[in-house]
């Protein structure tokens, strides 16, 4: 100790160095726990927007959904005027409904499934309608019983309908030639028509539509 006084004494840069030292060091503490604060909070940031972007492992489907699920809310109306005749609507945010067979459709129970399908019903033949322009020219207004084609199996056929109330604006005429596609992919290639409802004709339609969940429950299926 006395040596460390007398070094201390004899060199007076070195007590201004000691004295700066003790200064300076609460200052550095400060800074650092700063410093590491910040780092932590911006760490917790991180960790948040990493969990916001990218979804837990645990949590993911096990298949992406599909355009269909994406793009369009599902409903669906069963026994539609004869039982088993269960048919699907989608509709897209634009107001446009994709009308097609529905899983439990009574047509797929049948043995070989769909072979064949007929658009000349009623009155005229709907695979003829040619709509054009904004305001839809040449469409067909129809109401939800108005028929939309036949379907046919090699056992029986089964007038398929348009569910909706509104404008007829395409059926899909690839079905003429491949008919199979209502057996194989029935809620995508496979649809069969669609049709523009006015804003209040939907509103009173949907209160006869069930949901995809109500649908599931209703027939017992996990789709």
């Amino acid at each position: 100790m006395e040596i460390q006084t007398a070094e201390v004494a004899n060199n007076p840069e070195t007590e201004d160095t000691i004295e700066s030292t003790k200064q300076n060091q609460p200052e550095e503490e400060v800074e650092h726990c700063y410093e590491q604060k910040q780092a932590l909070e911006e760490e917790e940031e991180e960790d948040e927007l990493r969990s916001m972007l990218l979804s837990d492992i645990g949590e993911l489907p096990l298949s992406p959904p599909s355009a269909t699920q994406v793009n369009f809310v599902s409903y669906f109306i069963t026994d539609f005027t004869k039982p088993g005749h269960d048919q699907y609507i989608y509709r897209h945010a634009n107001g446009l409904c994709v009308i097609g067979l529905a899983p439990t459709h009574v047509a797929f129970k049948d043995e070989g499934g769909i072979t064949n399908i007929d658009f000349n019903v009623g009155k005229s033949d709907r695979s003829v309608l040619k709509v054009s322009g904004k305001r839809k020219k040449n469409a067909m207004r129809s109401e939800s019983n108005t028929a939309l084609c036949k379907v046919s199996t090699a056992k029986d056929s089964y007038i398929v309908r348009c569910c909706v109330k509104g404008s007829l604006l395409e059926v899909n005429e690839r079905l003429i030639n491949q008919p199979q596609l209502l057996n194989s992919s029935a809620d995508r290639e496979g649809y069969i028509a669609i049709i523009m409802p006015r804003p209040a004709d939907w509103t009173k339609n949907k209160e006869s539509l069930i949901t995809l969940e109500e649908y599931k429950e209703k027939k017992e299926l996990s789709l």
